[in-house]
């Protein structure tokens, strides 16, 4: 889709009203991981060093259009002034007008939580004007919000000049040229617990990629729907036909399934657990499948080193516990080596998908990595962003 980024904005003078994703996880007052914050500081700076004032909408936690102290954005203020450099001036909507107009070109303008504001998550059209009033421009930065039609996600870009912030933009190509003109083969790797989560996301995905690994729980859904018995594996027996479905339609666009072959198993879900590793038809009536066994890895990585283009959305196995990581750690291994060998472009996203490669060391390796969630989800999912769609 055809998007502005702030590239194609006169920006020179200007209050940017500048949607970002600052919801990030604290201790009290102290934040204990910032990446959320790093990542918007290039579309600050470039703000700042245009010479206009970036006026910051952001939301935090659900506080459903009421105001809760703890979920106030004002705690925010030191870890930003140290992010971005310079002075960062905190506002509720209701001052907001009287801050603005008072503030310097170098000095950032940060507005209370959005979803303090009942007509947030309403997506109302009154808000929306209230925060247009404040700026000259709209600068969308967060990706991770834009499958939300919010009055800050939303209605907001329609009553501006709208442009894509340096993150978003980021975002954008990524998933465009991994999805809408990717290099071909281009491979998936879905995991997770569950196959009800990701009915859409497998739908959509075996017409549009050649080949699609299966792992994590969800796999053993597709062996059970094989008529594989998977013991007291989590699995989704009611979704075999489900499965099924998708695996007959994979068969008439032309992709590849890839199901484990081998597999790890156990009879208690603990660290150290005691383990074996079996075929996928040999798994024990009292165990549970919690890995792929390394006949599965050598297979994912075979089908890695044929592909042009990687999108993962999710471990292989219960990454969060030794050694149920082994096949995620080597799988992302492969794809990270393939990466920063110029072989493949490597797109990743979702929490459980960050937190694994994050634990493969491999996160800096792949082309890109993205923060969002549901928003990276439902993008894969082929559904239209309303905060995307909203800057077109």
């Amino acid at each position: 889709m055809a998007w502005k980024s702030l590239d194609d904005m006169d920006i020179a003078g200007k209050r940017v009203l500048t949607r970002v994703d600052i919801n990030v996880p604290m201790e009290g007052d102290r934040v204990t991981d910032t990446t959320r914050i790093d990542r918007i500081v290039p579309t600050v700076r470039d703000i700042l060093d245009a010479g206009a004032v970036p006026v910051l909408l952001a939301h935090f936690g659900r506080p459903k259009g009421k105001v809760v102290p703890e979920m106030s954005l004002g705690r925010l203020v030191p870890a930003l002034t140290e992010a971005f450099g310079c002075e960062v001036r905190f506002s509720t909507l209701d001052d907001a007008a009287q801050t603005v107009e008072a503030t310097p070109g170098g000095t950032v303008v940060l507005l209370e939580n959005t979803r303090f504001e009942p007509g947030e998550e309403k997506n109302d059209r009154t808000l929306a004007e209230h925060y247009a009033s404040l700026g000259d421009v709209y600068c969308n930065d967060a990706f991770s919000a834009a499958h939300r039609a919010h009055a800050s996600t939303e209605a907001l870009a329609h009553l501006l000049p709208a442009c894509a912030g340096r993150l978003m933009a980021a975002e954008l190509s990524a998933l465009e040229a991994a999805l809408s003109t990717p290099d071909r083969p281009v491979a998936a790797v879905v995991g997770g617990a569950k196959v009800s989560t990701k009915i859409d996301l497998l739908s959509n995905l075996v017409e549009r990629v050649d080949m699609l690994v299966i792992g994590g729980g969800m796999a053993n859904t597709f062996l059970a729907a094989q008529g594989i018995d998977v013991g007291k594996s989590l699995c989704e027996h009611d979704l075999a036909e489900t499965a099924r479905e998708i695996a007959k339609k994979a068969a008439e666009t032309g992709c590849e399934i890839l199901l484990p072959r081998d597999v790890v198993v156990a009879r208690e879900f603990k660290a150290g657990a005691e383990s074996e590793v079996v075929k996928v038809e040999d798994c024990p009536a009292d165990a549970m499948i919690l890995d792929a066994g390394p006949d599965s890895v050598a297979h994912v990585a075979q089908v890695l080193e044929r592909a042009k283009t990687l999108v993962w959305n999710g471990p292989l196995g219960a990454f969060e516990i030794e050694p149920f990581d082994r096949a995620t750690v080597e799988a992302a291994r492969t794809a990270a080596e393939l990466t920063k060998a110029g072989k493949l472009r490597s797109v990743a996203g979702g929490g459980d998908t960050v937190s694994a490669l994050n634990h493969a060391g491999v996160t800096e390796d792949f082309s890109y990595v993205s923060t969002a969630g549901g928003a990276f989800l439902e993008w894969l999912e082929g559904k239209t962003l309303p905060g995307v769609a909203a800057l077109g």
